[in-house]
């Protein structure tokens, strides 16, 4: 007999656990800098262009393939009787253990900046690139040393994560995204608040909600493709697994819509809490992206600002909560797989999982500034080259695996399996799809040509568009 498929036993834990999935650091660390470059108003108008008229139908593709199947990204494609397409979901589920190794030891640094702003808050000030090198194994005068410090917190922030997929998808999580949302939220305005408060912010709240049209390139369009579509979880494996999850008389359609305008939301927001606080302490100039910009530059912006330590430990948590609702997404891909398909226990295949992802990211963490630890790879700017180790994970995931997981989803519903098929799904609950017509056309020519400019753009000028 067969074993009864776990549920979301209620909407809004779907909704939460989906939309924690999407939110993760590039929301908050990349998307203000990204808004900022590509002139303000301007680049979020073009954002959002991009999140209705692909994210949202590729969000929805992946969970009716999911809810249609009710099964893991590698065998929903032989339930649903194409079993040649399921390279896709193969590469969707070895992308997301490449992903979460390293993502879990990013998640580390951020577990130990929040203990750091609350019991080191003037050591960082000082020197805050020799505390983040320090971290991570080296001094300033050149010594290195193996990053045990790093390690401590990417173990027990892997950790963490073990306990949560452990106890399954309704106790551990739903659950958990019911807390971990709602305080992410709270994080966020609470900063917010304090951002737009600051004297001098009003010019980073005007550049903001300027249009400054003329900053606008086609890399800047580019960039919002390639931040809209890696931000929503596309192509590694879990909006699959998470819809094989909902019931039939789930509004696939509604759910869609509310997932990636949340997701939206949050990476708005973070950028009206890091531009208008960086224009009011460091200048413009100063607005980055990326780790560095997270861990170094802005600790002069909490060290300017009044009760900057606060709200240094707030900021750190709300980079915890996002890192831990992407990476819990992550492993349960992962881990539904392997439970599905080669009948391991969910106990031992999250323990199995989690220990070798962790293993693998200690390269990663090392390779940073310990020790010289290459990788290889290869695109038509740089030929074959020899990158960190580090940097080679995400160029294999970024660059190659995401975009040719999303690109076989895409080309199986439109040309294969046909949009058909998810515009039945989506009517399953009772409604029509009111946009079925233009759906066909994302699915099949918009979505898959979007795709192949990431895939090209990455190859030719050996850059990432996330």
């Amino acid at each position: 007999m067969e074993k009864k498929r776990a549920q979301w036993s209620s909407k809004i834990g779907f909704i939460l656990a989906a939309a924690g999935s999407a939110v993760g650091l590039g929301n908050i660390w990349k998307f203000p800098g990204r808004a900022y470059e590509g002139g303000g108003g301007a680049f979020l108008v073009i954002y959002l262009i991009i999140v209705v008229a692909l994210g949202i139908p590729l969000m929805l593709t992946e969970l009716s393939i999911g809810r249609a199947s009710q099964a893991n990204v590698v065998t929903s494609f032989e339930k649903l009787g194409h079993k040649g397409f399921s390279w896709a979901g193969w590469i969707g589920v070895v992308g997301a253990f490449i992903i979460t190794s390293y993502y879990s030891h990013v998640g580390g640094w951020v577990l130990r900046y929040v203990f750091g702003y609350i019991t080191d808050a003037p050591m960082i000030y000082a020197d805050s690139t020799g505390y983040f090198l320090n971290m991570l194994g080296a001094l300033p005068s050149g010594e290195t040393f193996f990053p045990w410090i790093a390690i401590v917190f990417a173990a027990v922030f892997m950790l963490i994560n073990a306990i949560v997929i452990i106890r399954g998808v309704e106790s551990g999580l739903e659950r958990f995204n019911k807390i971990g949302m709602p305080a992410l939220f709270i994080l966020l305005l609470i900063l917010l608040v304090r951002s737009v408060t600051l004297p001098g912010s009003e010019d980073g709240l005007a550049f903001l909600l300027s249009f400054r049209w003329e900053n606008v390139t086609f890399q800047t369009v580019l960039a919002a493709l390639g931040q809209a579509f890696y931000s929503l979880s596309i192509g590694m494996a879990i909006m699959v697994t998470y819809g094989s999850y909902l019931s039939k008389n789930e509004n696939i359609e509604k759910n869609s819509v509310i997932i990636c305008l949340m997701d939206t939301l949050v990476a708005i927001i973070a950028g009206f809490i890091i531009v208008p606080a960086v224009f009011a302490t460091l200048g413009p100039e100063q607005i980055g992206k990326g780790g560095s910009f997270a861990f170094i530059s802005l600790a002069r912006v909490f060290e300017q600002m009044p009760g900057g330590q606060f709200f240094g430990v707030l900021f750190y948590l709300l980079l915890l909560f996002a890192a831990l609702t992407s990476c819990t997404s992550l492993i349960e891909s992962i881990v539904a797989f392997l439970t599905e398909r080669f009948s391991w226990k969910r106990t031992g295949a999250t323990i199995a999982v989690c220990l070798v992802m962790f293993l693998l990211g200690c390269l990663y963490t090392c390779s940073q500034a310990a020790f010289p630890i290459k990788g290889i790879w290869f695109d038509a700017a740089n030929g074959i080259s020899f990158p960190a180790f580090g940097d080679a994970m995400e160029f294999l995931t970024d660059r190659l695996m995401i975009p040719d997981c999303a690109l076989g989803i895409c080309i199986f519903v439109g040309w294969v399996w046909k949009p058909e098929r998810i515009i039945a799904e989506v009517e399953q609950s009772g409604v029509r799809f009111k946009f079925a017509k233009l759906y066909r056309v994302i699915v099949r020519y918009v979505a898959p040509l979007a795709i192949l400019a990431i895939l090209a753009i990455s190859f030719v000028t050996g850059t990432t568009l996330s």
